[in-house]
């Protein structure tokens, strides 16, 4: 059917459930798309943010060697930060198989930490401590090319995360580290976790564009992979050092062609598109 669709009718309604049900409409009548090379002009770029655009194991390191040094706490906190990353895929698998009802990351990343509280014997910790160790989430540093680049590409096209984490999780870390977002997409606005089709469709739904004319950008080849097969662009950012030499994971790479953009940097992105 045609790309084009009618946001009015989509629309009308009144209240939260109604932009839900107009998502869903829209959702199943345009449906996943391939895109044909060269066929539209990129207008907006959405992002993974934790590992492409932030530093999330580094930075929970350094808070967590601070944190425990005022504390009196002798923790591996290298193993620490990926034990939490490594609860991140399974705790939202259980959203996604309906296991356990919706819940944002910031909760998921609070059940999480609860049982590594338990795991490293951290014991007699205060409600306000707990919930500030949980924020470290939102005070992640920017890999350094980061806010370069975002800020270059903000001059010539819309930009948006488009990350699993909560709305309030991901303005806080804007906040907290100068990301110059046009808007804030992701998970939380369709109640799915990537790899769900509805969290990528959801980006040109709510910007108002076609699949096709939005571009997702991430590390994680696996990311981009879902979002191709939703009809949105591609491009990649190659981050060696997102996972260390820790057990979360090791850094995806990628060869000219393998995306419909292939970069070393947000800077080196940006310039890619002409930004």
């Amino acid at each position: 059917m045609s790309s084009r669709f009618d946001r009015r009718t989509l629309l009308k309604g009144i209240g939260s459930s109604a932009a839900v049900t107009s998502f869903s409409e829209w959702n199943s009548a345009f449906g996943a798309q391939d895109v044909r090379e060269g066929s539209t002009t990129v207008k907006a770029l959405v992002f993974d943010t934790f590992g492409t655009i932030v530093d999330w194991r580094s930075s929970v390191i350094a808070e967590g060697v601070a944190w425990g040094r005022s504390k009196g706490l002798n923790i591996n906190w290298a193993s620490f930060a990926d034990r939490w990353r490594l609860g991140y895929g399974p705790a939202m698998n259980k959203v996604r198989k309906s296991e356990i009802p919706w819940t944002n990351l910031d909760d998921l990343h609070r059940m999480i930490l609860e049982g590594l509280l338990e795991e490293f014997e951290i014991k007699n910790l205060t409600e306000q401590e707990i919930v500030s160790w949980t924020y470290v989430w939102r005070r992640l540093k920017p890999w350094p090319d980061s806010v370069e680049g975002l800020t270059r590409l903000k001059k010539k096209y819309v930009i948006a995360p488009l990350s699993n984490g909560n709305i309030a999780l991901m303005t806080n870390l804007a906040k907290f580290g100068g990301l110059p977002w046009d808007a804030i997409l992701g998970a939380e606005l369709v109640k799915h976790y990537k790899p769900d089709n509805e969290v990528y469709l959801s980006a040109p739904y709510f910007l108002g564009l076609k699949p096709e004319e939005v571009m997702m950008c991430a590390t994680h080849a696996t990311d981009l992979n879902a979002a191709r097969r939703n009809g949105l662009r591609t491009g990649f950012i190659y981050r060696p050092d997102e996972f260390g030499n820790g057990s979360a994971g090791v850094p995806y790479k990628a060869k000219p062609g393998d995306f419909d953009v292939v970069s070393v940097s947000a800077v080196d992105l940006a310039r890619q598109m002409g930004a």
